[in-house]
């Protein structure tokens, strides 16, 4: 769950090497890509920038709302609608704030407008990790996961055709925070990659998921009430896993078995596509195989 929007001082955009666009405004980094004829890829550059000018402070203006545990009131602006909507099918009988899904919803918005200014064959928005994905027929993606972005190399692939029903990747969990990072995980895992319909749905279910990633009452998770960490924090009072210290193989694999049965109970409602989780070395898969497969 995302911890502050934060003050800002502008939003800022460049392009970059290979095609791609920069958009920046305090916590949000956007890298954005297009493929399609010159003109297009123009008009749609120009709709994200004109979508993310102003997102931020609608945002903010929205915050009291987003930071509520669900059911709540709907909020108002546009992004804040989508975090809310996106968050609403997982509440019952779980702590969830629209706030889960911020990050994905950005992405969501600003894929949206890119996509009704111009025709594109493929593109996406990566907002901080969490990916809304646009696929013209017949065209695909291959997305690399990794559990550590300290580590080298892929662990696992998702191979995701115009013909799936994905157009989001999120990830969550301890190794996504690290210092100054942006959300906190009440659970153990090292991440959690979610593939979904939208990138909103999947930011939320991959923290639920990581969430559910845990050894209660271990004496190797340390942990804190999130607002030590941040007083802003939408998790009040929740502990918070600020620390891990050495788990035995078998403790390893009953945290997974703990996530992946969430993962099940979420994939069974039509709610996510696939999930893969990791801790220490371990992974499980949930979905088909040829959509997620080890790397």
């Amino acid at each position: 769950m995302a911890v502050g929007l934060g003050p800002a001082v502008s939003a800022v955009a460049a392009l970059l090497p290979g095609d791609r666009l920069h958009l920046q405004h305090g916590p949000i980094d956007i890298i954005a890509r297009a493929w399609g004829d010159a003109d297009a890829i123009e008009r749609a550059y120009r709709a994200a920038w004109a979508a993310f000018s102003g997102l931020l402070e609608g945002l903010c203006a929205d915050l009291t709302l987003l930071r509520r545990p669900l059911p709540a009131p709907r909020p108002h602006g546009p992004v804040a609608r989508r975090m809310h909507d996106a968050a609403l099918p997982f509440c019952a009988g779980a702590f969830v704030t629209p706030m889960a899904a911020v990050a994905g919803a950005v992405a969501d918005h600003i894929l949206a407008e890119m996509r009704a200014a111009a025709p594109l064959a493929r593109a996406f928005v990566n907002n901080g990790g969490d990916i809304a994905l646009h696929l013209a027929p017949g065209r695909s993606f291959r997305c690399g996961i990794v559990s550590d972005l300290a580590s080298p190399g892929l662990d696992a692939i998702a191979a995701i055709a115009a013909e799936h029903r994905v157009r989001g990747i999120a990830t969550s969990g301890r190794a996504t925070k690290g210092s100054g990072g942006r959300s906190f995980s009440l659970g153990i895992a090292d991440a959690v990659t979610v593939l979904a319909e939208d990138a909103a749905t999947a930011d939320v279910a991959a923290t639920l998921v990581a969430n559910a990633v845990d050894l209660p009452g271990h004496p190797a998770v340390h942990r804190v009430p999130a607002c030590a960490l941040d007083p802003d924090s939408d998790l009040g009072s929740c502990p918070v896993t600020v620390g891990l210290g050495p788990l035995a193989a078998g403790e390893i694999a009953a945290a997974l078995d703990r996530g992946v049965v969430e993962a099940e109970r979420f994939r069974s409602r039509g709610l996510i596509a696939a999930a893969i989780l990791f801790l220490r070395g371990q992974r499980r898969i949930v979905g088909p195989a040829p959509l997620v497969h080890a790397a």
